[in-house]
């Protein structure tokens, strides 16, 4: 991911969360198989109740990093970004 400069933390930020969601915990627990992101249970749900869903998982896991070791505590963070991130897509479908 290329970064405008000054910007290289943020994109190092987002690709960490798109590693998490395309290759750990979130291909783990959601993607069965190659499901793509866009058929997850992460964008699925929120059509079929709203956005706020994504919004509100993201809500409850920023809360939980607060209370998580250190390495938890971060992952968690990441997950809560792909769920904003499924917020923003789901938005924009409906937009579109």
């Amino acid at each position: 991911m290329t970064a405008p400069a000054g910007y290289e933390p943020l994109a190092e930020v987002l690709a960490d969360a798109l590693a998490q969601a395309a290759d750990g915990k979130g291909k783990e627990r959601h993607a069965r198989g190659d499901t793509p992101f866009l058929r997850q249970p992460i964008c699925e749900i929120a059509r079929m109740v709203g956005p706020g869903f994504a919004t509100g998982q993201a809500i409850k896991k920023a809360q939980e990093s607060a209370r998580l070791p250190a390495g938890r505590d971060e992952a968690e963070l990441l997950g809560a970004i792909n769920y904003l991130a499924a917020a923003v897509l789901v938005l924009r479908e409906g937009r579109g």
